[in-house]
């Protein structure tokens, strides 16, 4: 697999963006998105989405330069419809005017609907954890088409609902916290099949509903929810609380609707920590309370115990140095899209 600095990679998804119509801000945005999640290790979440966010841009499923609508709103809450536009960049913006107004009011929460894909969740939450708030922030895919069975299911009928927070620390690394309410992330089972390789028994299930390590057999199954077979009942409770949140508060709904069209929909909040307690005091005794973890004496055979964040900062650091790791048919279709576009020689596709 080709190894590529991500400044490089943020230039080439900025690129291939601008020559499908989006305007550079935007394609700015997406870009520096999924390049920090492939630095932070979530490589379902990186570039290996650009093809995939260009082909919903040419079938308008997602609407480059789409406007940013407050439909309704107090001191402390907002409702903003994305209007179709780039998940990235509405629900940025949305988390931002979310801090802005927790910084008057002490917290405040949004609702955002009409959106593409928001990609790697922590990315909203950090933004709170910067400005001195602890910052949260769930998801959902609207009534577009589902991916996880429910718990003693075995047909789809929730999303992956993922789940994130963030807080102010001291540590060198964000102190934070992003799960998927499902076994495991879509992405994470298409990243394998794109890599041919297989997955964990207890991922998925299969059309007929037995377990399976082949991530093509995911095509008519489904995955399963955050605990599995046996404790599923805790991943299936947390998705239909996020279903609840993203869907049904934003008015998006649940089920499936029959085009297919990618909705996220997302639900807020940014808590000042200063209504609370000194921000200086809290910060410290965040990153004391880590340390405190971290001394945990190791289970046998493991390396040691890592505080939330831990190992995708671990990561970030090793391939801001070191290179990204992208797939042979990740970096295959960006290079056809960069010699559709005319720009794979000043891409370096050659």
């Amino acid at each position: 697999m080709p190894k590529v600095q991500a400044e490089r990679l943020r230039d080439i998804g900025r690129a291939l963006l601008v020559a499908n119509g989006v305007p550079e801000e935007e394609a700015a945005t997406v870009a520096r998105h999924v390049v920090n999640a492939n630095l932070a290790g979530h490589d379902s979440h990186g570039v290996i989405m650009l093809p995939n966010y260009i082909e919903r841009v040419k079938a308008g499923h997602i609407v480059p330069g789409a406007p940013f609508t407050v439909v309704q709103e107090s001191r402390t809450t907002t409702v903003v419809d994305g209007n179709w536009g780039f998940g990235y960049v509405i629900n940025e913006r949305a988390m931002a005017l979310t801090i802005e107004k927790a910084r008057a009011e002490n917290i405040a929460a949004c609702t955002v609907f009409r959106q593409g894909h928001v990609g790697r969740l922590a990315s909203y939450p950090l933004m709170a954890a910067e400005a001195g708030m602890i910052g949260m922030a769930w998801a959902d895919s609207g009534r577009s088409p589902k991916g996880v069975a429910p718990f003693g299911g075995r047909e789809a009928r929730l999303g992956t609902n993922p789940w994130a927070m963030a807080v102010p620390s001291d540590l060198d690394g964000p102190f934070c916290m992003d799960l998927a309410t499902s076994a495991v992330a879509m992405g994470k089972v298409k990243l394998a099949e794109a890599r041919g390789q297989e997955i964990p028994r207890g991922w998925v299930v299969d059309s007929e509903g037995e377990l399976t390590t082949d991530p093509a057999r995911l095509k008519g199954g489904a995955l399963l929810p955050l605990g599995g077979a046996g404790e599923g009942y805790k991943g299936t409770a947390l998705a239909a609380m996020g279903e609840v949140l993203c869907g049904l508060l934003t008015g998006l709904g649940f089920g499936v609707e029959p085009s297919g069209r990618h909705n996220d929909g997302c639900f807020l909040i940014a808590i000042k920590v200063e209504a609370f307690r000194p921000l200086l005091a809290f910060r410290r005794e965040v990153a004391d309370f880590a340390r405190y973890l971290k001394d945990t004496p190791p289970a046998k055979g493991s390396a040691g115990v890592l505080y939330p964040g831990e190992v995708e900062h671990r990561a970030a650091q090793g391939r801001a140095a070191e290179g990204i790791e992208i797939e042979e048919s990740t970096w295959a279709k960006l290079g056809a899209l960069a010699a559709e576009g005319g720009i794979a020689a000043q891409l370096g596709f050659t």
